[in-house]
């Protein structure tokens, strides 16, 4: 896949996950939105090989962040926040151990 396949993606994948991460939030999606197409717009003239790869890489990370690390929460008085995890971020919960068990 050439390095402008791998802009265009990258670009649609950000813009997917900003669509699921901040889903019913219109001030939080078109922020995401107007900085996702300013960065890509800033460097669009970008013709260093070893920068596109460096910022594909940035990118990526930042796609990653957002799709393991944000949570939506809404205020439900002064001093409550209500927490809305997406499905994708709940895992299985492990037990903790108070004694773990030394391998021999």
């Amino acid at each position: 896949m050439g390095q402008a396949a791998k802009v265009l993606q990258l670009f649609r994948t950000l813009h997917r996950t900003r669509q699921q991460v901040f889903k019913n939030d219109k001030r939080a999606l078109e922020a995401a939105r107007v900085k996702i197409n300013e960065e890509f717009k800033k460097h669009k003239s970008e013709a260093s090989p070893e920068k596109i790869e460096e910022m594909l890489k940035v990118g990526s990370d930042v796609e990653l962040l957002l799709r393991t690390s944000v949570i939506q929460g809404i205020h439900t008085d002064h001093n409550t926040l209500k927490l809305l995890p997406r499905k994708d971020l709940l895992t299985e919960n492990v037990p903790y151990c108070d004694a773990p068990i030394q391998k021999q």
